[in-house]
């Protein structure tokens, strides 16, 4: 009990990378109503403002790569908190619009970075068995992360100077981060293929207990001696290549199908509804909530039900949920709840299979060298992604009209199912140092 308790704090504190993450995500949503009339942006601007976050994300994702690597997890989680500090305020009080948009992609740096290492760090931690639940925590704080973002922005939105105290609002999580990630042991697998051995064991005594540390050692240091170089150039081996453009495909199909487009434009897709900016706001505390709630149903399923099996009915039902939002908007279904339920139906899903379950396969299908490296470059492809779907967005509502893009990303999803049906693996109850010889040999 003792040991359990240990992972699951470290755990958390990794994962308020996560919270931090979410935070800075979803928060800008709540500005729009107030932000667009300001600078006076047209939908490519607003798009831009909106999307400028995630330019950062791809810089902090391919300098964290090499660094976490090279330097250890837990001081590229120290940066990020720091990141993610500084760049709230400055963005909250930004003298104009070029500096907001500078200080955005300076906090995408510290999201980028977060986004893979809390991950990554709570994969390397964890023993096998509980190991999905641990890295779903990561997912937990995200999305309560986003709940605070749309409660806060709620309770500011009446307020002067409202769009800038709600940028702002986001450094006293940042602080407390910062201050408590000194309090978590850098990961052994780490310490490990550094040569830190007796470190490693330290820290898999407090973790594990002491009757399975040298069993332990053992299997990292096997798979360490196995392993490749972890350099761009690896990624591009046999066995490897494979598992590398899975995990791509996994990270781009998370951000394409269309859930973020609801977490980061909620306004704008209840504006066409026909809602006022209090009730806008108020759908997004709806969103937040049941996006928490069913993550923690998917918290007690990734361990129990698989990966595979969770990732195949989250696209296809979520197919489904979005061609019935696109049918509310073709047909003007506004009375009564359908659309509400629809959407929320929608971010159910996903809260409970795509969300946490990509974050865990893609921390778990590498091999330990390369693991930094490969995780990296998904992350990074994530967040191009995620650039694209946030930059374009406002146009493609406006482009293509509501109905007509909805159905577009109901289709991207049962693609997405095809897709998982025939590649995805199944890394249930496997160490890491199993699924890396399975998938090698593959």
């Amino acid at each position: 009990m003792r040991t359990n308790s240990y992972i699951i704090f470290i755990s958390l504190i990794a994962a308020f990378g996560g919270l931090l993450f979410g935070f800075d995500i979803a928060v800008f949503s709540g500005t729009i109503p107030f932000i667009q009339p300001y600078y006076e942006l047209t939908e490519a601007q607003l798009g831009w403002t909106g999307s400028s976050l995630y330019i950062g994300c791809i810089i902090g994702t391919l300098f964290t790569g090499y660094a976490t690597d090279r330097f250890g997890r837990k001081p590229l989680l120290i940066v990020a908190a720091g990141i993610f500090t500084i760049s709230s305020v400055l963005m909250g009080w930004a003298g104009s619009y070029n500096m907001l948009i500078f200080w955005r992609i300076i906090a995408g740096i510290g999201v980028g970075a977060a986004s893979m290492l809390s991950p990554l760090y709570i994969a390397e931690i964890s023993p096998a068995n509980i190991r999905g639940r641990m890295v779903s925590i990561n997912q937990l704080t995200i999305v309560i992360g986003i709940l605070l973002a749309y409660f806060i922005n709620y309770l500011l939105a009446d307020a002067e100077n409202n769009w800038r105290w709600m940028f702002t609002s986001g450094a006293i999580p940042s602080a407390l981060f910062f201050f408590c990630i000194f309090l978590v042991p850098e990961s052994p697998r780490w310490l490990v293929s550094k040569g830190y051995v007796e470190k490693a064991k330290e820290v898999l005594k407090k973790v594990n207990g002491g009757s399975r540390v040298n069993d332990d050692i053992r299997s990292i240091q096997a798979g360490v001696r196995g392993e490749v170089r972890g350099k761009l150039s690896d990624l591009i081996q046999h066995g490897v290549t494979f598992v590398v453009l899975l995990g791509i495909t996994m990270a781009v199909f998370q951000q394409i199908s269309g859930a973020n487009a609801v977490f980061f434009y909620a306004p704008i897709i209840f504006e066409k509804a026909g809602m006022d900016v209090k009730d806008q706001l108020f759908q997004q505390i709806m969103i937040g909530a049941i996006n928490l709630v069913f993550t923690l149903v998917a918290m007690q399923l990734v361990d129990r039900l698989g990966r595979k099996k969770l990732m195949l009915g989250g696209s296809s039902l979520m197919a489904v949920w979005l061609f019935l939002v696109g049918i509310c908007y073709y047909f003007n279904l506004f009375e009564g709840y359908w659309l509400t339920f629809f959407v929320l139906a929608f971010i159910a899903t996903y809260a409970t299979t795509l969300a946490p379950v990509t974050w865990v396969l893609i921390s778990e299908i590498f091999p330990t060298r390369i693991r930094g490296v490969a995780v990296s470059v998904s992350t990074c492809m994530l967040w191009v992604a995620c650039f694209a779907l946030a930059y374009g967005f406002p146009v493609l509502i406006e482009w293509l009209n509501a109905p007509q893009t909805f159905f577009l990303f109901s289709g991207i999803c049962l693609l997405y199912f095809f897709i998982l049906l025939r590649f995805a693996p199944e890394t249930k109850g496997k160490t890491l140092e199993q699924f890396e010889t399975e998938i090698i040999r593959h």
